[in-house]
């Protein structure tokens, strides 16, 4: 079982990835459509398109979740299987393995963090 500095560590390292991938592209972007800043983009590997996220929110362990792999997008970034448009997208409640057991448990971060449209090909 990790402690709970690993946990920490851990979720921190998540939500910081989703910060990466764009810092400087989405404030740019955001400015221009009035929204708040961005927090990175998600690729989205259903619809090949990356969105992007904004306003993280933690959240406990309870309702629908949709698995979110902070390195499985083709330029390094966060990667999920659905997004806006697909049947399996719950709308930006994001689970991510933290204790890597292939298992939703009380020891792994949840989080909501939902993605604008529209999609682009590119990050």
């Amino acid at each position: 079982m990790k402690s709970t500095m690993g946990r920490t560590i851990a979720i921190t390292g998540a939500i910081a990835l989703l910060q990466l991938p764009l810092a400087g592209h989405l404030a740019a972007n955001d400015k221009g459509r009035g929204n708040n800043p961005g927090l990175g983009s998600v690729y989205v590997a259903s619809q090949g398109l990356y969105y992007d996220s904004f306003k993280t929110t933690m959240l406990k362990p309870r309702g629908r979740f949709q698995q979110l792999d902070p390195g499985g997008a083709p330029n390094g970034g966060p990667s999920t299987d659905s997004g806006p448009g697909d049947q399996n997208y719950v709308g930006g409640r994001w689970w991510i393995d933290t204790n890597a057991d292939g298992e939703m448990d009380d020891q792994d971060t949840y989080f909501s963090c939902p993605l604008l449209g529209p999609g682009r090909s590119e990050p």
